[in-house]
C-alpha cells in the first residue's frame, strides 16, 4: 500500500510585513506590459507579481517605501499609487 501525502497549500510572502501566510489570504498585484500595476484578484493574469496583506499598514508600507516598485520591477506612476490606496480603504470599510 502507498501513503498518500496530503497536499499542503501554496504559500506566498507579503512583501510588506514579510510574513508567509497561504496564497489565498493574501492580494495579488500584477504589473501589466505598460507598467501599470492591477489588482489581481482571482490571481489568472500573466505578468510578474507580489503579494501584500488585506491591511492598511501593509499597502502603506509597501507604496511608501517602493517596494511594491522593486517587487514589480517596475516604476508605478502617482496616479497608480493613489488609486491602489483606494483600494484598501474601500476594501477595508465593507
Amino acid at each position: 500500500m502507498m501513503k498518500v501525502k496530503s497536499k499542503r497549500p501554496p504559500q506566498r510572502t507579503c512583501i510588506a510585513c514579510r510574513q508567509v501566510k497561504e496564497k489565498r489570504d493574501l492580494i495579488r498585484l500584477v504589473s501589466t506590459e505598460n507598467g501599470i500595476a492591477e489588482i489581481d484578484v482571482f490571481a489568472e493574469k500573466s505578468g510578474r507579481g507580489a503579494y501584500l496583506c488585506p491591511k492598511r499598514t501593509c499597502w502603506e508600507l509597501a507604496l511608501r517605501k517602493n517596494r511594491l516598485d522593486y517587487a514589480l520591477r517596475t516604476r508605478l506612476r502617482d496616479d497608480n499609487r493613489q488609486n491602489l490606496l483606494e483600494y484598501i480603504y474601500n476594501l477595508e470599510e465593507s
